[in-house]
């Protein structure tokens, strides 16, 4: 394989890495930023709507520039914007600073959730074969340690965690994978398939609502519902992530062996009864089982989506010239759909369960079942509708 590639890949991997660092180490420490400035339920979910539609923004703004700039330029400037807004918001001397600096985050972070994925799909296209989940799973033992480090540090003063931002300047100076000076005219470019990678989102959306309801919504359902040791709120978190860095190591062969629409199925069926798990926990400890039987239950189900996107958008009927520049267009659009979930998982979790978390909960356990119906769009007839199953051969990356 070539060296321009394997480092390439590195460095995607580990810009999903401090992606999943940053936000998971921000999330469980949401206990803390709420105590300090004050914030109800309520309060707390307008703050996360307003960070959620600003990342929706940058992701938009990565799809419009993703035309004439390329996704390694874009993913380096997203960095930026995380070491900026990271330490600031750890250190804000007030509520509007600290209000403010979340929203520059939020542009930041949808800029690179949409950078990210660009780069993992281009690098899955010239690897021909399927290397998604590993991504993933380097943005799993990022949010690891970023909740360990939580863990870790709960007995020190919360301006330590600013020393943090340090991480996405690191990770900007990879070398990430690069299309070359010359970018073609996409004026020619055919219609996308919208309608297969339709289906394909809704699932997305599901995912991250599950997702974000329990890596945001976590930590302060054990610190509200029960008397959790206050040290101990981001176990909802942790283990959250262990159990899902785990399947998505092993997500590759049990695709291969038992195909996706199987695997999805049983996913969403295992999150249902995690979540359920959650909702009726008679003890913190039982929350936190249920917690990570849903990490387990959902862990392929991102990666599984891109990677269907990004087939179906690169279909046959786009010379090879342009396939990229389209497949990059379409996931910075996709990549909407995780902030439709968001919205579902962190701000309709906060707002239902204003009064009650574990009714808050209950919508992401009910609305996790639609994934069993929608996961026929993954299998091999459907992606064909919009994209052959063999991708063409790869651009060479210039170096």
């Amino acid at each position: 394989m070539d060296q321009t590639l394997t480092r390439a890949r590195g460095a995607a991997a580990a810009a999903f890495a401090t992606q999943g660092m940053i936000f998971i180490s921000l999330t469980t420490r949401l206990p803390d930023f709420q105590d300090k400035w004050d914030l109800s339920s309520g309060a707390l979910s307008v703050v996360l709507l307003m960070m959620v539609l600003l990342a929706g923004a940058g992701s938009v703004l990565a799809e419009t520039l993703a035309a004439r700039r390329e996704s390694a330029w874009l993913l380096r400037s997203g960095l930026a914007g995380i070491a900026v807004a990271e330490p600031l918001v750890v250190l804000a001397p007030s509520k509007a600073v600290f209000i403010a600096v979340l929203a520059l985050y939020g542009i930041a972070l949808g800029i690179v959730d949409a950078t990210t994925n660009m780069q993992a799909v281009a690098l899955e296209h010239a690897y021909r074969r399927p290397i998604l989940p590993s991504f993933y799973g380097a943005w799993t033992v990022g949010g690891i340690v970023g909740a360990a480090l939580t863990l870790a540090g709960s007995h020190l003063d919360l301006r330590w965690a600013a020393l943090l931002g340090v991480v996405p300047l690191i990770a900007l100076t990879l070398p990430l994978l690069r299309r070359g000076a010359s970018l073609p005219d996409t004026s020619e470019m055919p219609p996308v398939p919208w309608r297969p990678i339709l289906m394909v989102g809704v699932v997305m959306v599901l995912f991250y609502m599950v997702d974000t309801a329990s890596t945001t919504w976590g930590p302060t359902y054990l610190d509200k519902v029960f008397p959790t040791p206050s040290g101990l709120v981001a176990l909802a978190t942790f283990p959250y992530l262990v159990a899902s860095g785990l399947l998505r190591l092993v997500g590759d062969p049990l695709v291969a062996r038992f195909g996706p629409v199987r695997v999805l199925r049983v996913g969403a069926l295992l999150a249902f009864i995690a979540l359920a798990v959650v909702v009726s926990a008679p003890n913190w400890q039982v929350a936190v089982l249920g917690f990570t039987l849903v990490g387990a239950g959902a862990s392929v189900i991102a990666p599984l989506s891109f990677s269907a996107a990004a087939r179906i958008a690169g279909g046959d009927d786009v010379p090879e010239e342009l396939r990229l520049r389209r497949v990059d267009a379409v996931i910075g659009r996709f990549n909407q759909f995780n902030y439709a979930g968001a919205l579902l998982g962190s701000v309709m979790t906060g707002a239902v369960g204003a009064d009650s978390l574990r009714i808050g909960f209950a919508l992401p356990m009910v609305l996790v079942l639609g994934i069993i119906p929608l996961a026929s769009a993954f299998g091999v007839r459907s992606l064909r509708a919009g994209a052959p199953e063999c991708a063409p051969e790869p651009l060479p990356p210039s170096p």
